[in-house]
């Protein structure tokens, strides 16, 4: 490295400052006017779901270091006390945002469409009122229940993330004493309740929490309700479990999972102008300080409005479901295995479809010349047809040897129902390795043939989740490679049996090879520049927050090598930086779908390299997980990569630009042509669907000297 010092704090961004700002761009297409409604209002839930989440885990991890003590320094020079300091106003100001959006802009604009959300159940009209309460009786009452705070029973146990009702209760005929009680509003009810319109042409809906508090005083008939508000809080819900001292993993995070109901509460909302003496009870029971509630002008937890996007008659008011198109030069005539030897192919979801993939698997369980078949599991699907294949392939006689990762945040119960079906079905599994999380996105099938034993190979950068793949984009490729077969072997003889192999011949494996990997393919574009030759590196990813890698692309650029990164969430690094980053360029894209797939290129002196990843420039990717990095080796899938890249970087209307002052801008878009990558990515692919006879690859590509430009 450069005796210059690109580490200094200042040349770096609090990651917790980058992601909320992220947050901030999905709400941005929750508040562009220019989208259909209810693709305004998926985006605000969104936002909420993402925010939630966050407090969860970041800051309830923050929260955790100042407990403990803990205040060493991110790479942005922030101690965790001072970061929650600075998160506590960010989310404050992103949260006002938030209800601003819906107050201001989505709940008017709603009504005008024909989609009325009663904020006030008085309101209502009479026959509204009579069906609403008899709703409450018939549906509603019966599963409630009440729960009262006094000196026989003490306060009770609120569920993580659920939304509940304080109210202040006194007994009949005894004024100025009031007790607390909460009743909690049940998740397993649907929380949007359509309500009779005289007008058929319209939608009228009233929130369930709106109906208890209708109806709260059925609930405590002794009693007369001073008020009722609703709050909800959130919980530290960060697993911690020592894999050293667990005998059985699998029952160990089955015992933690358990214990996020009864997390410190890290965040508490409550609806404006909540009565202060029921807001003191909350807090003191809590324990939660100031900057740790948040109060909300409108219903709490706005995820709802996902319920909201696929009403009934209001078609005209979203996107029309895109559907994924087949596979360029796939057919249904010829089996998987014979169309991946003509060739490797290169599937780009959800622009294509997830099928092969699935139909990968599933021929291999039924096809009798398959001996074996290995995969990683991440996420998978609520009903997966990949589970079930691999189940049926063990039945069948087939060695079938999963990973499933039971630390995939927030799936753990979900993968452990899916490890022990596939135990019962005669499978292999093998839950993870000590210390790490598996990652990796790889599917490898030992085949018996003629000239004899031939090994396919998938890999990815997504999940093997047929549902996420319509909503994620992804990148993966079908390949019968020999050398990336050995290393495929390699890969699961290593998850399995902990033997790592003398030499790998193409894959790149974290957390071991995969951080020097990358350090060695920048440097080598910095000693290019430094030779005078031209140097470029585009890399495409979820988040980049690694200081090593950053201080690499920071010394790079002061060299002279061109940088273009295309990062959806997380980047802590900084631009124009005078010296350090002025040939860095970052652009963030935040559309329909998730931007999921990890894509690098290396001009290498004009030898260029791609590759594709199931990691990212991160910390926790590059030394705490088992990680694939994979070249794409068939020139023609070259020429199609590079194309996906440069139509990513030619976006103007999805694409937001980082600014030198950290912040982020949408690109003038006056007097350009339009292009949004998403829309370009579908039209194509509906295109090549129609013109392209089966049996050939697509050739959609642009010259290589364009991605100098």
């Amino acid at each position: 490295m450069s005796e210059f010092d690109f580490g200094k704090p200042e040349y770096f961004t609090n990651r917790e400052c980058s992601w909320l700002g992220f947050n901030s761009r999905v709400l941005s297409e929750a508040r562009d006017k220019s989208l259909p409604l209810l693709e305004r209002l998926k985006f605000l839930s969104i936002t909420s779901s993402n925010l939630d989440e966050f407090f969860m885990i970041r800051v309830a991890s923050l929260k955790d270091m100042v407990h403990a003590k803990y205040t060493k320094k991110d790479i942005a020079g922030m101690t965790p006390q001072e970061q929650l300091v600075v998160i506590a106003e960010k989310a404050h100001e992103l949260v006002n945002m938030q209800y601003s959006t819906y107050n201001r802009s989505l709940l008017p604009q709603m009504k005008q469409a024909g989609l009325e959300i009663v904020t006030e159940h008085e309101k209502m009209t009479e026959a509204q009122m009579e069906y609403a309460d008899k709703y409450f009786e018939e549906n509603v009452y019966p599963v409630l229940t009440p729960m009262a705070m006094d000196p026989s029973r003490p306060f009770p146990l609120v569920r993580n993330k659920t939304l509940n009702i304080g109210a202040l209760i006194s007994k009949k005929g005894e004024k100025g004493k009031a007790e607390f009680a909460t009743v909690q509003v049940p998740s397993v009810l649907p929380r949007i309740v359509r309500l009779p319109v005289e007008d058929g042409s319209k939608v009228c809906v009233i929130l369930l929490e709106q109906l208890i508090e209708r109806n709260i005083d059925k609930l405590f008939l002794n009693y007369d309700v001073v008020c009722a508000y609703p709050y909800r809080i959130m919980r530290n819900a960060d697993l911690s479990y020592d894999e050293d001292e667990a005998a059985d993993l699998l029952k160990e995070i089955q015992k933690q999972l358990k214990k996020r109901q009864w997390g410190e509460v890290i965040r508490l909302e409550i609806e404006e102008k909540m009565n202060p003496k029921l807001l003191k009870i909350l807090r003191s029971e809590f324990h939660v300080k100031d900057d740790d509630i948040y109060e909300i002008s409108g219903p709490l937890d706005l995820t709802f409005l996902m319920k909201l996007y696929g009403t009934e008659g209001m078609e005209e008011h979203r996107y029309e479901p895109y559907r994924p198109q087949p596979v360029p030069g796939m057919n249904d005539e010829e089996d998987i295995f014979t169309q991946i030897r003509k060739g490797d192919i290169l599937l780009h979801h959800p622009y294509m479809t997830f099928e092969p993939v699935v139909q990968f698997v599933k021929q291999a369980a039924a096809d009798p010349d398959v001996l074996a078949i290995k995969q990683t599991l991440y996420r998978v699907s609520g009903n997966s047809p990949i589970v079930a294949a691999l189940a049926q392939a063990a039945e069948n006689g087939k060695q079938v040897s999963v990973l499933v990762e039971l630390k995939a945040r927030f799936d753990e119960e979900n993968n452990i129902i899916w490890a022990k079906m596939l135990e019962k079905a005669g499978c292999h599994v093998i839950y993870g390795l000590l210390g790490l999380k598996t990652h990796s996105k790889i599917t490898l099938v030992v085949r018996r043939e003629e000239d004899g034993i031939r090994r396919y190979v998938h890999l990815g950068t997504g999940n093997y989740n047929d549902s996420t793949a319509k909503l994620y984009t992804d990148c993966g490729i079908l390949t019968c490679s020999e050398p990336i077969g050995e290393d495929a072997t390699a890969v699961f003889n290593m998850l399995s049996g902990y033997s790592e192999p003398k030499r790998w011949n193409r894959l790149v494996l974290a957390p071991i090879w995969m951080r020097s990997g990358f350090m060695r393919l920048i440097q080598r574009e910095t000693e290019h520049a430094k030779a005078g030759e031209p140097a470029r590196i585009i890399a495409k990813m979820n988040s980049l927050c690694d200081k090593e890698i950053i201080e690499a692309l920071y010394e790079a650029s002061a060299a002279g090598v061109e940088i273009d990164l295309i990062v959806r969430g997380i980047c802590c690094l900084k631009t124009g930086i005078p010296k350090v980053s002025e040939h860095i360029r970052v652009r963030s894209i935040v559309g329909n779908f998730l931007e999921h797939a990890r894509i690098f290129y290396f001009r290498n002196g004009g030898d260029e390299e791609f590759y594709m990843a199931s990691a990212d420039w991160m910390p926790r990717n590059l030394d705490k997980r088992v990680e694939i990095l994979f070249p794409i080796e068939s020139p023609e899938i070259c020429e199609r990569v590079r194309h996906i890249l440069q139509i990513q970087l030619d976006d103007n209307v999805k694409a937001h630009i980082l600014q030198p002052d950290g912040s982020y801008e949408k690109i003038d878009k006056r007097g350009k042509t339009l292009l949004c990558a998403q829309d370009y990515f579908c039209e194509e692919a509906k295109r090549l669907a129609k013109t392209e006879p089966a049996g050939l690859k697509s050739h959609v590509f642009i010259p290589a000297e364009r991605v100098e430009d």
